[in-house]
């Protein structure tokens, strides 16, 4: 199945935590806090302003994003856990560094 977000709502798969901290304990899913961070999946084309234009929202589908412990509703499509949000949930746009090239 394909879902395509109306207006300004954008889908939003989790990323899963480590399972491990650095010392080496590993923690059960039942005490794992919920991540915060998720990729993309799928956007919206935008909401619309007074004037009935539409305004694309800032992130495509790929980006990794950061949202709010609260935001979104948790869905279930194809059988798997998703979360649908509207563009203002977002936080911001995890930005991944670029590899420097070397001078010849």
């Amino acid at each position: 199945m394909k879902f395509r977000p109306l207006h300004d709502r954008v889908v939003i798969r989790r990323l899963t935590p480590d399972e491990k901290t650095k010392g080496g304990i590993i923690i059960p899913d039942t005490v794992q806090e919920k991540p915060s961070e998720g990729e993309v999946i799928a956007v919206g084309p935008g909401a619309r302003n007074e004037k009935g234009d539409i305004i694309p929202l800032d992130i495509k589908a790929g980006d990794r994003v950061l949202f709010g412990k609260w935001s979104g509703s948790e869905v279930k499509i194809d059988g798997e856990d998703l979360i649908i949000m509207t563009g203002s949930d977002i936080m911001g746009v995890i930005e991944q560094p670029t590899a420097k090239k070397k001078a010849a």
